[in-house]
């Protein structure tokens, strides 16, 4: 099995100690009273491991691994038989170690721990393995962080030591392909699952390898999620609704974790069932579902720098597929080139997020990408007229104070001007009503009264000015 949670080079060394102790696990009276533990809650991350769990968790490791290391090496991890021999081993080490009785609970916990870490991902399985967390932050061996109901808060797992946290990071890269190399301190792929991890090694770690994993979600939030979640509410998902139906060109914007791939894919399941709809991305995330869907991926060079496919030629192919309409998952290089070709060229209906701090940054932002795909040739102002008449809307979000991910703005994309491209509000979110008891924000997003000069094009999709819900009633 690759990527051994123990290092060939410490393996002689884990032999050898584990023989002095004649595989004998002590559980001692003072052990049992610190396994303790308050019982699971589902508002809460995984149990709190003490000292003396790590400790006892730990030697059954190493002892294990001695005794089933070539097992482990050949077998599935998911293989049952071997799952099965295991437990019954720690269960069997237990038992003749135990001077004082454990209780069930203590006794499941550990065999869990160790089933772990030597079939699993060590402490971040139980994490990998809770759907009520979004993202799992490791800040060196012994910090490992959760985002869960949208707040950050301690997992209360953690590593032995630095070698230990390295191989569990081994062994998560060597399941997507990857490994860690010196020459390459900065390691990024994407999981079995879809997830997406990042590695930062030392040197430039310095507290030890630092990983974040922002887990793929299998069930897709709907639009009546996001409404129950706060995000918008139902006047402002039908007026986007319209916006899609009626084939306008969409940028949402926002920070890491706001959002934007969560709204994508909602706006993305209002595209008409009959349309072709090809999907471009860094990492398939997106789950749209209409039957005609065509999913296309980056690939990322091999260790020799061959092979690699960006997303610029990636969005060329899809307009060689005849697509209705094309989804862009994140821009943020040259494919903005391509995009304001084919939108220039009458190709409409796009959707697309960009990293951006409010409306007129995200043009801005795809303003200067389209300028250094161009080349010094290209004319600033030309760029801005294209980018301008490209877009008719943009969506702008943001992950709160409170943890909530809220939508910010919707604008309307104007004429280009000397200094950017006017935008103007049509929805704006309200945050004059302060917090509630719990510290979440009452605000909510509301119609500015303006109608916006795209409401003509809508028309012709059947969608009234009446059916936007801009009026202030």
């Amino acid at each position: 099995m690759e990527g051994d949670i123990v290092s060939r080079g410490n393996r002689k060394e884990i032999m050898r100690d584990a023989s002095t102790r004649n595989d004998r696990i002590l559980v001692t009276a003072d052990s049992v009273a610190e396994l303790s533990l308050a019982p699971r809650s589902e508002e809460m991350v995984p149990d709190t491991r003490n000292g003396a769990h790590e400790s006892i968790v730990r030697n059954m490791r190493y002892l294990l691994l001695s005794e089933f290391d070539d097992d482990i090496r050949q077998a599935d991890s998911n293989d049952p038989t071997l799952s099965y021999r295991i437990e019954r081993r720690v269960l069997e080490l237990l038992g003749q170690g135990e001077t004082v009785p454990l209780s069930a609970q203590q006794r499941q916990m550990t065999v869990d721990d160790v089933l772990d870490d030597l079939l699993g991902m060590g402490p971040l399985q139980p994490l990998l393995d809770d759907p009520t967390i979004t993202e799992i932050m490791v800040n060196g061996p012994r910090q490992v962080m959760v985002e869960q109901s949208g707040a950050y808060k301690p997992a209360q797992r953690t590593f032995d030591d630095a070698e230990h946290l390295k191989d569990v990071v081994e062994k998560l890269l060597s399941a997507v392909g990857l490994r860690l190399e010196e020459a390459a301190p900065v390691v990024e792929g994407r999981m079995p699952d879809g997830s997406r991890i990042n590695v930062v090694l030392p040197p430039l770690a310095v507290d030890g390898p630092v990983v974040t994993i922002h887990k793929f979600s299998h069930d897709s939030f709907s639009v009546e999620d996001l409404i129950s979640f706060g995000a918008l509410d139902e006047r402002l998902a039908d007026f986007l609704r319209a916006c899609v139906r009626g084939r306008l060109n969409i940028l949402v914007s926002g920070a890491s974790g706001s959002g934007r791939t969560t709204l994508l894919n909602v706006l993305g399941s209002w595209i008409a069932e009959e349309d072709r709809t090809v999907t471009v991305e860094d990492a398939a995330e997106l789950r749209l579902p209409q039957e005609h869907v065509v999913r296309l991926e980056t690939c990322e060079p091999d260790f020799e720098g061959q092979g690699g496919v960006k997303l610029r030629e990636l969005v060329r192919s899809a307009l060689r597929m005849h697509a209705d309409r094309i989804v862009v998952g994140e821009v943020h290089g040259n494919e903005t080139s391509e995009m304001l070709s084919a939108m220039g060229a009458g190709h409409d209906g796009w959707l697309a997020t960009i990293h951006a701090a409010s409306p007129a940054d995200a043009l801005a932002r795809f303003e200067t990408l389209a300028l250094l795909a161009a080349g010094v040739q290209a004319s600033p102002h030309a760029v801005r007229a294209q980018v301008s008449a490209a877009f008719d809307v943009v969506i702008h979000l943001a992950r709160l104070r409170d943890g909530t991910r809220r939508i910010m703005h919707v604008a309307e994309v104007g004429d280009p001007f000397d200094d950017g491209i006017l935008v103007r509000d049509l929805f704006e979110f309200d945050a004059s009503r302060g917090l509630d008891s719990t510290g979440r924000l009452r605000g909510r997003i509301v119609p500015t009264g303006l109608m916006p000069a795209f409401s003509d094009q809508l028309e012709g999709f059947g969608i009234s000015s009446g059916q936007l819900g801009l009026d202030l009633s």
